[in-house]
């Protein structure tokens, strides 16, 4: 069992760098790799199956709800956005968005948050340096606040059902952190962001998404966290034999490798209900904050770098170090106080 689970958490984890056709429908295999898992450590079942059936339904409808809301207000908000950013001081106007747009996540979904994001960069017409800087700090803010509730984005959907805890469990737990976090970075976009006219903004695509592109969007969505349900579940025996025993230290730096593989995909892989309260938030602040460093560790990053057309070399080269600032300083915090 052992073997097999290990064999297919390396494909899970590396086959999307390598096999493009996997890397474009990431949902199918990742449902088919969670089976697999499941049927490996001998736990599938019809409770099991029924459970991954439930567990999407409220972030398959908050993304398609919010989807559809902005498809329709796309253009008011986009008019509100250019009206309201010409009375008021540029750097507070985008220190401010990456604020909301970082609370707000966890109530219209991080990827309504990443398209609302793209289309206010889009409107603005910043210089090029300005709207990547300005896009990294939005995602780790947008990363981290979309945590707060089981609709905001799948990490904390799978987070929730694993640990069968309540709506409200991780605003408890890991709220104040979180929000203190997603205002100190808003503080530093203030002092950071500063907008020049001599160079020439991203050219994105910030067309109207289509009814059909909503759908699909949403079905993937349904299909990615069955998967992550099913992937959970057949990993738990294995967590429970190698992960209890280490240290909630170990685990934090350990998993900055969400960095470079999908935090929610870690996350229904590492979190087991035997875990002690301080593990557990160890492992999701590590998993959250290090999901900013590099484009594939979260999926409002994915969003934002294909729509705008940020390069791998581009984000990181903002997004590495500020990602490790802000690991650090929450670690010293979690030692301290956590």
């Amino acid at each position: 069992m052992t073997v097999g689970l290990i064999i297919i958490l390396f494909l899970v984890l590396f086959l999307p760098f390598f096999v493009k056709p996997i890397e474009r429908n990431l949902e199918p295999f990742l449902f088919v790799m969670g089976l697999l898992a499941a049927i490996v450590s001998g736990v599938l079942n019809i409770e099991l199956f029924a459970e991954a059936l439930k567990d999407p339904i409220f972030i398959t409808l908050a993304v398609l709800i919010a989807g559809l809301l902005f498809k329709w207000l796309k253009k008011p908000i986009e008019g509100f956005i250019l009206k309201v950013s010409q009375k008021m001081n540029i750097s507070l106007f985008l220190a401010v968005i990456i604020v909301v747009l970082g609370l707000l996540s966890s109530v219209i979904t991080a990827i309504i948050a990443a398209i609302v994001l793209v289309s206010i960069v889009s409107v603005l017409k910043l210089d090029r340096k300005t709207e990547i800087r300005t896009v990294i700090l939005a995602c780790f803010s947008i990363g981290l606040g979309a945590v707060l509730t089981p609709i905001g984005e799948p990490l904390a959907t799978i987070t929730t059902n694993k640990l069968n805890e309540s709506f409200s469990y991780l605003f408890q737990s890991i709220g104040l952190e979180v929000i203190i976090v997603v205002l100190a970075i808003g503080i530093v976009s203030y002092f950071v962001l500063k907008p020049s006219q001599s160079d020439r903004g991203l050219d994105g695509d910030n067309d109207a998404e289509s009814y059909s592109e909503i759908l699909i969007r949403s079905f993937k969505i349904y299909l990615f966290v069955m998967g992550l349900t099913l992937l959970g579940a057949g990993y738990e025996p294995l967590v429970d034999r190698y992960l209890l025993d280490l240290p909630p230290t170990i685990l934090y730096w350990i998993n900055m490798i969400s960095a470079v593989l999908d935090n929610a995909t870690l996350a229904a892989a590492e979190i087991s209900p035997a875990m002690s309260y301080q593990t557990i938030e160890f492992l999701l602040l590590g998993l959250i904050i290090s999901g900013g460093m590099l484009i594939p560790g979260n999926i409002p990053n994915i969003i934002s770098a294909n729509k705008l057309g940020i390069t791998s070399k581009e984000w990181a080269k903002m997004g590495v170090p500020f990602g490790l600032i802000v690991m650090v300083i929450v670690f010293i915090y979690l030692l301290i106080f956590g």
